[in-house]
């Protein structure tokens, strides 16, 4: 089964770039299909992968900060090709 994630990690303190920097370089290292946007990142794939790298690096990014929280959406399918008809 495929499924498209949404993330958005944000770190609540004044140097926050750091983790998000780490986490977006460690998802595109992952050989996953992985979109980026001002607000957030998109990983696309089989759900158990998905899961498997997106478990494991927002565990590191988590391991630096302080304090932060993490925005996920997942949709059970993949979204990558998806273009607004408006």
């Amino acid at each position: 089964m495929t499924i498209s994630v949404e993330l958005t990690l944000t770190p609540l303190q004044d140097d926050f770039e750091p983790a998000i920097i780490d986490l977006i370089k460690k998802l595109r290292e992952s050989g996953l299909k992985v979109m980026e946007n001002p607000l957030s990142t998109q990983v696309y794939g089989e759900y158990d992968q998905v899961m498997q790298v997106v478990t494991a690096h927002v565990k590191s990014s988590f391991e630096l900060i302080d304090k932060g929280l993490l925005y996920m959406k997942i949709v059970k399918s993949d979204r990558s090709e998806y273009e607004p008809h408006f």
